[in-house]
């Protein structure tokens, strides 16, 4: 009796080695393998995309606000070469105009010049002195690449706050100082504290999409835009 339950025995423990055991090492080798090739393109792709996600994202905004700057910012009636060029007498006096007129808002939307205990046109024109003198006055100059881009970005930004940020809080001082926050921040990114005033604050990827900004050309600012 002994000896027939050990001949059955035998077979069933040879089939279920056979069955059970080589399907297991070979889904955990599987697995092992499957797991490892996953892993590493990831760690050595995760750089590559996120400077092409900032790019790409750089690109489109510029693609956005050139088209809407191209429509809705003043421009110049003729085709001739603008004479502001850089070093000329009317590059400067655009150039101080743009920054006393930003001084004069921020006079008047802190109430310091005509002050008064109620809201007034005053403080109003002083809230939007950045994007009524500021902006186009440095758009009437010749402008590089950077600096073209930076203030179409402006251009649609700050009228955007302006009339959002009340909402907020309700003070012209706080608005014309987030517009002021806003330029800072846009030229920063932009490269153009550094590029143009040579001031050493600017983006670290600002000079990547310096080619893209140069690539399609529109009729804002630069050599063409004659806004004041």
């Amino acid at each position: 009796m002994q000896m027939l339950q050990q001949r059955c025995m035998q077979p069933r423990l040879q089939l279920s080695r056979s069955f059970v055991c080589p399907r297991g090492i070979a889904l955990g080798r599987r697995l092992v393998a499957h797991s490892g090739n996953e892993a590493a393109p990831q760690t050595a792709e995760q750089p590559s995309t996120s400077t092409a996600t900032d790019v790409d994202l750089d690109k489109e905004v510029t693609k956005f606000t050139r088209q809407a700057a191209a429509t809705f910012a003043p421009r110049s009636s003729t085709k001739s070469k603008n004479p502001a060029v850089k070093g000329s007498l009317l590059y400067d006096i655009f150039e101080y105009q743009s920054w006393i007129c930003l001084v004069a808002g921020g006079l008047l939307s802190f109430n310091i010049i005509w002050p008064t205990d109620e809201p007034s046109i005053a403080r109003l024109l002083g809230m939007w002195s950045i994007w009524m003198f500021t902006i186009p006055s440095l758009r009437a100059k010749e402008c590089t690449p950077k600096e073209k881009d930076a203030l179409n970005i402006l251009f649609l930004l700050v009228p955007l706050m302006n009339v959002a940020l009340p909402f907020v809080w309700k003070s012209f001082a706080f608005i014309f100082t987030s517009d002021v926050v806003a330029l800072g921040a846009v030229y920063w990114w932009k490269g153009v504290w550094k590029e143009v005033y040579g001031l050493p604050f600017a983006y670290a990827g600002a000079a990547e999409p310096a080619a893209a900004a140069g690539e399609g050309g529109d009729n804002t600012g630069g050599s063409s835009d004659g806004s004041a």
